[in-house]
């Protein structure tokens, strides 16, 4: 009788708890609950390019650091741009080299088109 009774109850333990595990495995399975770990994935691979990003943009950064050390250009903190300038004697030569503010020699008449 009692050995009748302890299998009666393992048996019902037994299907009680792969019941419970069925239907966690199903509701898993819903649309809804689906919808819901991609869009966590997808949250979480956002996140991830975010870091990828923020580490490419610090190692460019570093790296045009390392370049204009190199070449011997430095950042000029007077000016508002912030603009990589050239030192002093080459910009110098430069500035004197430059020819953008002559007016061109030619005449443009909007009427030669026509």
């Amino acid at each position: 009788m009692f050995r009748r009774a302890f299998w009666f109850t393992a048996g019902a333990a037994a299907g009680v708890w792969a019941t419970t595990k069925v239907n966690r495995q199903l509701k898993k399975l819903t649309p809804e609950s689906l919808a819901a770990q991609a869009a966590d994935k997808a949250v979480e691979a956002g996140h991830r390019l975010k870091d990828f990003a923020l580490d490419v943009k610090a190692g460019m950064t570093q790296r045009e650091d390392e370049l204009n050390d190199a070449l011997g250009l430095h950042q000029d903190p007077a000016r508002p741009d912030n603009v990589t300038a050239l030192p002093g004697p080459r910009r110098l030569r430069a500035i004197e080299n430059d020819h953008t503010t002559h007016r061109p020699t030619f005449s443009y008449d909007r009427n030669e088109d026509h």
